[in-house]
């Protein structure tokens, strides 16, 4: 399932041919210190938003710092994302880094934006991004939903799959990262970084 090349946030995850068959089980223990240092990150991340905002608002314009340090935590994100139980599609222990780490196989880019809609930013979270929460609900389980959602739950039977000694299924790994592609689009657009508003679409 190839990606649609012109938008600008994307990612990338390289599935290893061999998984061990019963790491996955204990890769939430494993995460434990990511899961912490996350959630500051996160917390941190929010605020920050909350100050583009304003300057978008005001200047048209999301201060580079800012951009580099959100992109850096969403980078973060999906490495740790990739490893457990989002795709389940290494066993290679993330790093625990904002930076590009190009030799992981899970990367992601952000394209900066010189310019952005000083009205625009006025509605995207809360009215025009709303189709796309209410779909990734279902799909991913966002939002608060109380269920793991498709994706999780072709993420578990993967896990089962592998426990036996096959391979991850091609096809569903295919759809797995579509839906992580899916929400990444969202993610940036919901997070004001980008204006050009995410497509309905898995690829």
């Amino acid at each position: 399932m190839n990606e649609t090349p012109s938008y600008p946030a994307s990612i990338t995850g390289e599935l290893v041919p061999e998984l061990s068959r019963w790491l996955w089980l204990v890769k939430w223990f494993l995460l434990i210190p990511h899961i912490i240092v996350l959630a500051f990150l996160w917390t941190a991340l929010f605020v920050l938003t909350v100050i583009a905002f304003f300057a978008i608002l005001f200047t048209g314009k999301y201060p580079r710092g800012i951009f580099d340090f959100n992109l850096g935590v969403l980078r973060w994100s999906w490495r740790v994302g990739f490893y457990s139980y989002n795709a389940l599609g290494t066993d290679r222990y993330p790093p625990f880094s904002l930076k590009e780490e190009a030799d992981y196989p899970a990367t992601l880019q952000i394209e900066y934006p010189e310019r952005l809609s000083r009205g625009l930013v006025l509605v995207k979270r809360w009215l025009l991004a709303i189709p796309h929460f209410l779909l990734l609900a279902l799909l991913s389980g966002g939002i608060g939903a109380r269920t793991p959602g498709v994706s999780g739950l072709l993420v578990l039977f993967a896990g089962v799959v592998m426990l036996f000694g096959r391979r991850y299924p091609t096809e569903m790994y295919d759809l797995v990262m579509g839906i992580n592609r899916w929400t990444i689009r969202v993610a940036a657009y919901a997070l004001l970084m980008t204006d050009e508003y995410p497509p309905f679409s898995l690829r």
